[in-house]
């Protein structure tokens, strides 16, 4: 397919350096494109091999991406294996293949790849979901002088922008609920990267220096399984590193891992990225005992209960992809393709579990940029929403046999959309 050529280098306002863009809420700062195809607005597709469903991120003209590759002896040995039912389990597909655990970095302007590594070849003790899951889930993260990629159980690996590694880390091996398999984002801000390791047992959260990889502080989890990222925020000038999952939604003091509050009553298997926005942070939970609390900031201690949950919302919750939060207006889909927007301020819908034009399933979260709504679906559609207080489909992009699971990235007006085989760049 033809390129495009001729638009300038890209500036950092542009950039999409972690999985829920520059502002940790879905939104772009730019534009994107409205309408693609096949052979519409394509300027650049690329092969990805193996398997991954970790996110494209961008910093300049690079993308970074990562992904699991069975080795040929895995290839030709392996056998699938049974998914186990129970708490924690070495079952889910891939268990026992060797694979090599990969970071790619392509040139944005044509999908170039201006260099690959193998960060570590292993064979894991455990698999993922047959389905939705992959060895390469947990999204990168890059400062635009280094790129930290996460891979869970298989370690953290920190390589400078040309692709020469710095520092690496390992870690004990995690035990997934059912075998669903690893995913959780790094999270970098400062000079410390910050990783959450929730599991069936021994749950806990780290904070490294990310010059060198060592441990600044280590805080033990009563928790199990659960998928969201760490959300670095700032309130009344005081930063704090906040955790949403099954047991508690907890805020910790970044410097020294305290406690500084929590707050009870979220379902299981938590999932959705928390989001803030005028000293509220919105958390939730769509599996079993689904529900939605927005927590006002500012008070300290066991919040559960108190009039600093100011409402919640259990009808309709994602379950697998985070919110959108942008000019007080709450988004968010069910993976069966119901799609709610909240007024942030009261939890009052403006319209609630609107089923989209064809009935879709989701595990990639929604994004947004330039008022329009974005909705990759397992199907190979896209489909694009006026973000508002009224249900309108501008537009439905398909394409023909894909399956997105990955989140999308918006970057200088481009879209990057990782598909099971592929990563396309949708640009006018």
């Amino acid at each position: 397919m033809a390129l495009l050529f001729g638009f300038v280098l890209f500036a950092a306002q542009d950039d999409w350096p972690q999985w829920r863009g520059p502002g940790n809420d879905g939104m772009a700062r730019g534009d994107a494109p409205l309408e693609w195809s096949d052979t519409k607005n394509i300027a650049w597709r690329v092969a990805i091999p193996g398997r991954g469903n970790s996110s494209p991120v961008v910093w300049g003209d690079k993308i970074f991406l990562t992904t699991a590759v069975p080795t040929e002896g895995a290839i030709a040995s392996a056998t699938p294996q049974p998914q186990r039912q129970g708490r924690g389990s070495s079952g889910g597909a891939g268990a026992g293949r060797e694979h090599k655990f990969v970071v790619l970095c392509l040139d944005r302007r044509n999908g170039k790849v201006l260099w690959e590594r193998v960060a570590k070849v292993a064979t894991p003790h455990e698999g993922y979901h047959h389905t939705y899951g992959s060895f390469a889930s947990n999204t990168p993260v890059t400062d635009g002088k280094h790129l930290y990629a996460f891979f869970g159980s298989r370690g953290m690996y920190c390589y400078d922008i040309n692709g020469k590694l710095v520092w690496e880390k390992a870690f004990p091996p995690m035990r997934m609920r059912l075998g669903f398999g690893e995913g959780v984002a790094a999270v970098v801000d400062g000079n410390t990267l910050y990783l959450k390791f929730d599991q069936e047992q021994d749950s806990y959260m780290v904070a490294l220096d990310k010059r060198n990889g060592k441990e600044i502080w280590r805080v033990s989890r009563d928790e199990v399984s659960s998928w969201a990222p760490p959300l670095i925020i700032t309130h009344n000038g005081r930063k704090q590193v906040l955790v949403s999952a099954t047991t508690r939604v907890r805020s910790y003091d970044p410097a020294t891992g305290n406690l500084i509050w929590e707050c009870g009553g979220l379902g299981t298997n938590v999932i959705p990225a928390p989001v803030i926005a005028g000293g509220v942070v919105y958390v939730m939970s769509g599996h079993r005992d689904p529900n939605l609390l927005a927590i006002r900031l500012g008070p300290e201690g066991d919040l559960t209960g108190t009039d600093a949950v100011l409402w919640t919302n259990n009808r309709g919750n994602s379950y697998t992809g985070s919110p959108v939060l942008h000019d007080n207006k709450l988004y968010f889909v069910t993976d069966s393709g119901m799609l709610t927007c909240l007024d942030a301020r009261t939890g009052k819908a403006y319209y609630q579990q609107q089923r989209l034009p064809k009935s879709y399933n989701f595990k990639a979260s929604p994004v947004a940029a330039s008022g329009k709504l974005y909705l990759a679906t397992e199907d190979g559609d896209v489909v694009v929403v006026r973000m508002g207080e009224k249900y309108e489909v501008l537009a439905i992009n398909t394409l023909a046999d894909q399956m997105f699971i990955a989140t999308p990235a918006i970057a200088g007006g481009s879209m990057y959309l990782r598909s099971q085989t592929a990563l396309y760049c949708v640009r006018n």
